[in-house]
């Protein structure tokens, strides 16, 4: 592990005849650091690629913190060609914040050095859910720059000097007092967990119970984004005692072991009712058949984790109008909430920084399970400049 650099990238771009609207000679093409996903059941390589060129509309992010992510883990170790409607080569780091460096042609409403969030789904922008904001769940895939993903699913991501956003409406301002780097692991782990406990809050009520499975990197989140947000009593699940003891400095009123008594404990917690709403981040048989088992009528059960567990459903099988689904990311205002509960203290992923050149070590150690919390990749800890 390094401390992220004090520095910016390693190189500034060179005075000559300039677009007035990003400061640049078209006809340079500088190279820049990328982590790079180059084969499906591969490990990720640091390389040089072009810096990229903002065209009509897009806007290149001078990238102040990547996460690292899970889901990357399972890209680029367990998925085959074809089981995804893209292919690699392409950057990794779907988490990401940094500051505008370059504006393409039209770009309105945003100057060079605006610190930034960046929306991870990149839909058609023209359907109907899309215009709603929820560009997770496009409708038009086939308009969309690429179909179901997006920076670093798919096309290049932030594990680099710098991300091309296609377009501005994936950016969010950053509140003041929250950097890039504290802001990047909230884009997908704070925003995932707070996209679940919202579409849940009408049931979580100050004698309600929410159950967090799995205290790790999105579970720890939870448990804050659940006492920041609502006034339901939180329960935490983790098999390890550090992630219970991290829940319960989150403000968890109680942790508990998956196993043996976790039914009966849950249930003896909630005096005999169970939990009003389930948060599985875990995702396996295991972890569903608990849930199911702890969880109470009319109550919530939602499934984050992508452990590939499964929970058979007949009509004695689960609580009578127990709602079980499946969610995927948030969305942009939802983003923008997460920021503002962060910059005001009550929400923070514990992280740790590294430089951009030490990003394949990140993923070997996430792999080991070696890192606690977040591992967020910082290539510059302030705007570059461009003159």
């Amino acid at each position: 592990m390094t401390n992220a650099p004090d520095h910016a990238p390693r190189r500034h771009v060179t005075v000559g005849p300039t677009s007035p609207a990003t400061g640049r000679d078209h006809d340079e093409e500088s190279p820049m650091r990328a982590v790079r996903m180059t084969q499906w059941q591969g490990e990720p390589v640091l390389t040089e690629v072009p810096e990229p060129d903002p065209g009509p509309g897009e806007v290149v992010i001078a990238v102040g913190g990547a996460g690292a992510c899970h889901s990357d883990l399972h890209l680029l170790h367990e998925f085959e060609a074809g089981a995804l409607p893209w292919n690699p080569p392409f950057t990794l780091g779907h988490e990401n914040a940094g500051w505008v460096h370059r504006l393409g042609p039209g770009v309105e409403g945003l100057e060079p050095g605006d610190p930034v969030a960046v929306v991870g789904a990149w839909g058609c922008g023209r359907c109907g859910r899309c215009l709603a904001g929820l560009e997770t769940y496009c409708e038009r895939p086939d308009l969309a720059p690429v179909p179901g993903g997006g920076g670093g699913l798919g096309l290049d991501g932030g594990m680099a000097d710098y991300l091309l956003v296609p377009g501005a409406r994936h950016l969010v301002p950053l509140p003041e007092g929250l950097t890039p780097a504290e802001a990047a692991p909230l884009t997908d782990a704070g925003l995932t967990p707070y996209h679940a406990v919202r579409r849940s809050l009408a049931k979580l009520t100050p004698e309600s119970t929410a159950v967090a499975v799995g205290v790790g990197g999105l579970g720890h989140l939870a448990v804050q984004i659940l006492k920041a947000v609502c006034p339901a009593r939180v329960i935490a699940v983790d098999p390890r005692e550090d992630a219970r003891s991290l829940a319960l400095a989150e403000g968890a009123d109680l942790a508990l072991q998956p196993g043996e008594g976790l039914v009966e404990q849950v249930r003896d917690a909630t005096h005999g009712h169970g939990a009003d709403v389930v948060l599985d981040f875990v995702g396996s048989d295991d972890s569903l058949a608990a849930a199911a088992a702890y969880a109470r009528p009319l109550g919530d059960l939602t499934i984050v984790g992508i452990a590939g567990g499964s929970l058979p459903v007949s009509f004695f099988g689960v609580p009578y109008e127990l709602s079980v689904q499946t969610t995927y990311w948030g969305n942009r205002s939802e983003l923008a909430e997460v920021l503002e509960l962060a910059a005001r203290g009550l929400v923070r992923a514990r992280t740790t920084t590294f430089d951009l050149d030490d990003a394949v070590d990140v993923y070997a150690r996430l792999a080991a399970g070696e890192i606690t919390g977040r591992a967020v990749v910082v290539p510059a800890r302030e705007p570059v400049r461009t003159a």
